[in-house]
């Protein structure tokens, strides 16, 4: 499967590590330069205004959604390509995985592993079979892939989580799916 629209799940905040945002940037060049149109949550502030704005600085395709009780919240990005503004969260998530052909999970907060368990989830249910990437940005996500393991090792999950998430270290390492 070629990846064609990757959704990007991200903080809303940029965090401590300069590394977080300069992935952020690394990840939306390369996007733009491979023709992948960017789906995520319509914000313009933190991690996700930094890949936004990239992706759009060189010439790719963005696509946020937000909902109406995020407007003033995030301050919606107001140079992108396509801002959609939806009902409520749950139709939010819903049309980000409608649109997308493959999540990625950047660092974030309550709402990117809100996100993140999801799609997940939505994946182990066959409701959808869309290729799930954590970016392990400068081992922000260790202690998330150790527990993920546990859950396996502790029998509460059906698979081997790699089956559902793929783990990366560094933004090209998405090159061979797009």
């Amino acid at each position: 499967m070629s990846i064609q629209s990757l959704a990007v799940f991200c903080g809303s905040k940029n965090g401590n590590n300069p590394l977080f945002t300069e992935d952020a940037a690394r990840l939306g060049k390369l996007m733009a330069e491979n023709n992948i149109r960017l789906i995520y949550g319509g914000g313009s502030a933190g991690i996700m205004g930094t890949i936004a704005d990239t992706v759009m600085e060189y010439g790719g395709h963005v696509t946020g959604i937000i909902p109406k009780i995020l407007l003033e919240w995030e301050v919606q990005h107001q140079h992108i390509t396509e801002l959609i503004v939806s009902d409520d969260m749950h139709i939010r998530k819903k049309t980000l995985y409608d649109l997308c052909d493959a999540a990625l999970i950047l660092p974030g907060g309550y709402g990117t592993l809100d996100e993140l368990f999801e799609i997940v989830t939505w994946n182990q249910l066959s409701i959808h079979d869309k290729p799930v990437f954590i970016l392990n940005t400068g081992g922000f996500y260790e202690h998330l892939i150790r527990h993920i393991q546990r859950m396996r090792d502790e029998q509460f999950l059906y698979e081997q989580p790699g089956k559902k998430i793929i783990i990366l270290d560094e933004p090209a390492e998405l090159l061979p799916y797009f």
